[in-house]
């Protein structure tokens, strides 16, 4: 498993199998309004929960990994992190399009025909980018033009802004608009720091973890060799990028003091404090995730400690959502890095150990390995903390999740949550029964050398506790079965998932799942949970950003209160729709809704109806 000098050390880092789903064959025929029976014959066949549907759905696109650093001769590098996917409606035709990200061999955009299927139009978009590896991508109206343009990470290739032209097509404006950036890179999020109107971009970097020779066939730059090579690469630090208005970008990362410790990971941008001004939580792959306030005068201030205490440590994803309805936003970070240290094999002793252990936090960041290998768990444990400079004071090894009590305080509340899971990577979350309360999705796994494991899909109960109903809702196990159809050193490869995004494709009210799983086609959970009341609201800023990235939604309900975000990217190389869902179970009336736009103007809307999308328009007054 890589390097062993005095440890077992894990290999990689890896994801996992989002997967199947059990449920009827008629994808096409459950699209009656919100309340009207299905026909009799599709009602016996559809069972509630999800069925993956990617293929009938037209989803095609196959994740390619590197075979030389992920395959037969398995190294612990960021490869095996593998690729995002993004959702955004690139054509303005009101439905949510996505766009998967490739290591070897072009990406791919899928354009939806308005009934949750879809057909690739990479080609005439000239989005490819076959030619390096990518990593993450997100859309975005960063010039305020009323189209989706796109940015894309890559991994020492070079990221790429793609101007959306109106026509179907993508221009490359890289170089014109400032954005220039040979890095490690990761997240990347579009969101408006200063209120101005228009939309900043940050990126996440990690560290110089690739060697200078640069694979011609391939076309990329072999990765670290062994997992103490990975650990003692050069840091590099993010990126802060102004708007200059003008369809260009100035870097203010210096003065706005988001370098950060290096080895970045994700981003959730919320407004933790609730003073009109956009925060950042980063993760940091080997460290602690750290929160930036927003000074509102282009800085922004490390207030970690005092707000959050101590935070996940190796964090992939993060997502901020409001779990108990006291429209507040919380937060959720998903440790993956704490549970790499087990044998790089499928053991089924070990398994066996994870499996009856797996909720458990462990005081070290070796965890579980002490359970089974003391020795080199306490060898492990002191070389890891020497490599890393880990402050036990200031991490958490495990999920956390940090519950909003109001004044810019947070409790961590993750145990008695039960939001704690084995090998988490992404985050994507939506009431995906329409109960009223909002639900979790974690891809996860290691993937080859390792042994199979489950994503979850974290339930909320809606009080405050969460139940991993992934096998009852037909996400597991995966209908292709647990393994890739071809081995890799002659041993079984089990499927994995790195990341997942959320909208509702087919415009029937429901939210779909889609991933882009690690060297696998993807899988498109489409929604079959019976029916029940939701509202949906798509904004268009004026004063604020054309996106309304950053904007609230609270809907009052009696004395029940929820709220909603308009996202940037977010969950690990991903981004989700921005249309704003709320699902409201048997509840048959809103008495207010009330949006906060990023510019600081709020606007109310009285008794609107449900079992629909509304599009919103900031006023102008």
């Amino acid at each position: 498993m890589g390097s062993r000098s005095k440890v077992i050390w894990p290999i990689a880092i890896l994801g996992m199998v989002l997967i199947c789903l059990g449920a009827g064959f008629y994808f096409f025929w459950d699209k009656a309004p919100p309340g009207t029976p299905s026909p009799a014959t599709a009602r016996e066949k559809v069972s509630p929960g999800f069925r993956d549907m990617a293929r009938a759905a037209g989803l095609t696109f196959h994740m390619s990994f590197l075979p030389a650093e992920q395959g037969e001769k398995f190294k612990i590098n960021l490869y095996d992190h593998g690729c995002g996917v993004a959702v955004g409606d690139f054509d303005g035709d009101g439905c949510d399009d996505i766009y998967f990200v490739n290591q070897l061999g072009p990406n791919a955009l899928y354009r939806n025909k308005g009934d949750g299927t879809f057909e690739n139009v990479t080609r005439e978009a000239g989005v490819a980018l076959g030619d390096r590896v990518c990593v993450a991508a997100t859309f975005a109206d960063y010039d305020n033009s009323g189209r989706q343009s796109l940015y894309v990470t890559s991994t020492r290739g070079g990221n790429v802004l793609f101007k959306n032209l109106g026509n179907g097509k993508f221009k490359d404006v890289t170089r014109e608009a400032g954005l220039t950036c040979i890095a490690h890179s990761q997240t990347a999020v579009f969101f408006d720091y200063d209120n101005d109107g228009y939309l900043d971009l940050f990126v996440t970097n990690t560290a110089q973890w690739t060697e200078d020779k640069l694979d011609p066939s391939a076309k990329y730059y072999p990765g670290a060799a062994n997992f103490i090579a990975l650990a003692r690469s050069p840091k590099e630090f993010n990126l802060l990028y102004h708007n200059n208005r003008d369809g260009t970008f100035t870097d203010v990362t210096e003065k706005a003091g988001l370098k950060g410790k290096g080895w970045g990971g994700d981003v959730a941008v919320f407004d933790f404090d609730e003073d009109g001004r956009l925060d950042l939580l980063v993760t940091n792959m080997f460290g602690a995730s750290t929160l930036y306030r927003n000074n509102g005068d282009g800085t922004f201030t490390d207030v970690t400690r005092q707000t959050l205490g101590r935070t996940s440590w190796g964090a992939i994803g993060s997502k901020a959502f409001d779990f108990d309805n006291d429209g507040k936003l919380d937060l959720l970070i998903a440790d993956m890095h704490s549970d790499m240290w087990i044998p790089a094999s499928p053991d089924l002793e070990v398994e066996d150990m994870i499996h009856e252990s797996f909720k458990k936090k462990y005081p070290r960041v070796t965890g579980a390995q002490s359970e089974f290998d003391p020795r080199h768990a306490a060898a492990a444990e002191k070389e890891l903390a020497d490599l890393f400079d880990i402050h036990y004071q200031d991490v958490l090894f495990g999920n956390t999740l940090f519950r909003n009590r109001g004044g810019g305080k947070f409790e961590e509340v993750s145990d008695r949550a039960g939001i704690e899971t084995w090998w988490p990577w992404g985050i994507a979350t939506g009431d995906f029964d329409n109960d009223g309360y909002e639900d979790v999705f974690l891809p996860a796994g290691m993937g080859f050398p390792y042994f199979y494991w489950p994503c979850a899909l974290m339930m909320n109960n809606g009080n405050s506790t969460f139940v991993d109903r992934a096998e009852q809702a037909g996400i597991e196990p995966p209908a292709q079965g647990k393994n890739l159809p071809d081995k890799i050193a002659g041993r079984p490869a089990p499927r994995s998932s790195r990341c997942a995004a959320t909208a509702d494709f087919d415009n029937d009210g429901r939210l779909e799942i889609v991933t882009n799983n690690f060297n696998d086609l993807p899988y498109y959970f489409k929604n079959n949970f019976p029916r029940k009341n939701y509202i949906a609201f798509r904004l268009r800023g004026t004063k604020s950003n054309r996106d309304a990235i950053g904007a609230l939604v609270k809907i009052t309900l009696g004395n029940e209160l929820m709220v909603r975000q308009v996202h940037a990217a977010g969950g690990y190389l991903s981004q989700s729709s921005k249309t704003v869902h709320f699902g409201l179970g048997e509840r048959s009336k809103i008495d207010r809704v009330e949006i906060r736009w990023p510019s600081g103007q709020r606007q109310t809307i009285d008794n609107p109806k449900l079992n629909q999308r509304h599009d919103v328009v900031e006023p102008n007054g």
